[in-house]
């Protein structure tokens, strides 16, 4: 606590430059993000495959694949700068503390003076503020999604149904913010100086709220889940929930072919209740075998307690970030520096702090990163121990050739940025050297992507 105290008191300093610190932050770390990727392009415009992956892809899939990823690298490069510019614009502007001025007529006007302090200003710059974001957002992910993916062939949305998970999405944020928002705020307002113990608490009954209402209120709102039908799929699957001791509830499929071509797997639920979904794109593009070797895979996170280790150095680190906000909290030198002169919004101290963090969190995402590709080799170890190392290695190869995924890496973007090691390095690891893969596809037949999270 002393510790907290003493660096509290040497963070706020009068007259201390943090807009332009906090500006220094963002445009470095946009100039390093935009360095990696430079070099990741070069490695897009290569005319032939790894070594290792020559006798599995053609060099027709290869070539899309490089087509794939040079476009959304150029995607990526506007879509950088275009975000770079609208947070200067924000702080070159004052944004904030414009917008907390108009919000606050709101609550002021209408609302009875019991409902008009500090949680109900809140609400209101927090809805105003999220839909303001939503706005500028939503052409970039419209070309994302209707130009670029549509393009190579990976979109099956339609635009009524991407507005409707937009409203959606508003929607669920003021149902579950208003609460979570209000909670947070009274916990800091009510608890003085020890805040973060309590916030901290507070957070982890969250996530736990969080994973058992998410697939009963808010999954469905969106997908719709189903029972695996009877057959090979769910025998091989039970049997490897049964060898493994895995708390298998229920296995359900999920139309995710309404949205896009993008295919995965995953389990969700209590310790001593899982439930396992399948994404029915993976069902239609794979075989039994190979599905129940990818989810080997996954079951080895849970067999090796990754997911557990993942979620404890999470908690770690949302201590970690209440304990050193309580340093911010009250740092007038902070406020004043983005024109908050007379008042000090508990939520605008946590946006500043949060951009001031910026560094950290970097050198976090790449250690992160680094613990993830260990744990992707372990999973994969995992399988291979089970006997699914030719089947494993075999999905993977389907769904890169499937995914137009990017086949090679250059090794400083991939360790900033991969959660996931490369193929190439995934069947070298399992020892797989199989025979050439063919690339094509009935007329009828669908590319696969794998969602945000890889296999």
């Amino acid at each position: 606590m002393d510790f907290l105290q003493r660096l509290t008191k040497a963070l706020d300093r009068p007259l201390f430059p943090w807009k332009g610190l906090i500006v220094g932050f963002s445009v470095t770390q946009y100039a390093f993000e935009t360095f990696l990727s430079w070099r990741q392009y070069k490695i897009l415009q290569e005319k032939k495959p790894p070594k290792t992956l020559e006798n599995e892809v053609s060099q027709e899939v290869f070539d899309k694949s490089q087509d794939y990823g040079r476009a959304k690298a150029k995607f990526g490069f506007f879509s950088g700068i275009y975000g770079q510019i609208q947070n200067l614009g924000f702080i070159y502007f004052d944004i904030l503390p414009k917008l907390w001025r108009i919000t606050g007529l709101l609550p002021a006007q209408y609302f009875s003076a019991r409902f008009s302090g500090e949680i109900t200003h809140t609400l209101v710059f927090f809805f105003a503020f999220n839909l303001i974001s939503t706005i500028m957002s939503t052409p970039l992910s419209y070309y994302s999604t209707f130009v670029l993916e549509e393009k190579f062939g990976f979109n099956k949305s339609n635009l009524k149904l991407w507005l409707t998970d937009m409203a959606k999405g508003q929607m669920l944020t003021v149902v579950l913010g208003t609460p979570f928002m209000s909670a947070f705020l009274w916990i800091i307002q009510k608890t003085g100086n020890q805040f973060f113990y309590y916030l901290w608490l507070f957070g982890i009954g969250v996530q736990i709220f969080a994973i058992t209402v998410y697939p009963i209120l808010i999954l469905p709102l969106f997908n719709k889940l189903s029972p695996l039908e009877d057959g090979p799929l769910k025998v091989g699957v039970e049997a490897l929930a049964k060898r493994l001791d895995f708390p298998l509830k229920e296995l359900h499929v999920i139309d995710g072919s309404k949205r896009s071509a993008h295919s995965n797997a995953y389990f969700y639920g209590l310790p001593w209740k899982k439930h396992i979904v399948i994404y029915d794109t993976l069902i239609e593009k794979s075989n039994p075998e190979e599905v129940v070797a990818v989810l080997s895979h996954e079951l080895g996170h849970w067999s090796l307690s990754h997911t557990t280790k993942l979620f404890l150095i999470g908690q770690v680190h949302m201590f970690y970030i209440f304990a050193l906000f309580s340093c911010f909290i009250n740092n007038r030198s902070l406020y004043q520096s983005f024109g908050f002169h007379d008042e000090y919004p508990i939520i605008i101290g946590f946006i500043l702090f949060s951009d001031a963090l910026a560094p950290m969190d970097t050198v976090l995402k790449l250690l992160m990163n680094i613990l993830s590709r260990k744990y992707e080799f372990e999973a994969d170890a995992f399988a291979q121990k089970l006997g699914y190392s030719t089947e494993l290695a075999k999905s993977l190869i389907k769904l890169q050739i499937q995914n137009l995924s990017t086949m090679n890496a250059d090794w400083m973007y991939a360790s900033y940025h991969y959660s996931h090691p490369i193929l190439p390095e995934r069947l070298a690891a399992i020892g797989y050297y199989g025979d050439k893969i063919s690339s094509e596809t009935k007329d009828d037949e669908k590319p696969i992507k794998t969602a945000d999270r890889e296999l």
